[in-house]
């Protein structure tokens, strides 16, 4: 069982525009089913976690919803109840033990954003890193993770558009 952050990146490092809007990631040609692509990794998540910029996003822009595995939004804002969907104000390492037994024998997903990433790789909960690199800059946003993480690249490839890392968090 691994913690991992999946996300989509610009070239100059950010994950949503000031506005956090994900227009630019949406616009790009991309195989699920490719190398590092989202159809081949969602099977090994057992559950999610994200922030509420992130949760909005998704409620603005998806019509289907987001159901697609047990998920912990924090946030200190009201928000529609979810069936699939726990909003929490706990500490990340509280919500991520529960996330974990909910995951059982399978992987957790950090979906975003940035800092709240950055607060699970704070308490040594981050395991690794996969970032899709689009072929755009948007020259300001939220950046991929606003800290300093160590890391080793493990895995590269190409997916049409997209230029793949995993990377192993170095602790």
């Amino acid at each position: 069982m691994a913690t991992i952050y999946y996300t989509g990146c610009t070239l100059d490092g950010f994950i949503a525009t000031p506005e956090h809007s994900l227009d630019w990631l949406m616009s790009r040609d991309i195989d699920g089913d490719g190398p590092m692509g989202y159809d081949t990794f969602s099977p090994r998540i057992g559950a999610c976690a994200m922030g509420a910029s992130t949760w909005r996003w998704l409620l603005d822009h998806d019509p289907q919803g987001w159901s697609p595995k047990p998920t912990w939004v924090f946030t200190h804002r009201d928000f529609p109840a979810s069936e699939q969907v726990r909003f929490t104000t706990a500490d990340v390492a509280e919500a991520h033990a529960q996330m974990v037994e909910t995951a059982g024998d399978k992987d957790v997903w950090l979906i975003g954003g940035g800092d709240l990433v950055g607060q699970f790789h704070d308490a040594g909960l981050l395991d690794e890193v996969w970032v899709q690199y689009a072929p755009v800059t948007i020259g300001a946003g939220a950046p991929v993770l606003p800290r300093h993480v160590e890391l080793r690249l493990e895995e590269v490839a190409r997916n049409r558009d997209f230029m793949c890392g995993r990377y192993s968090v170095v602790r």
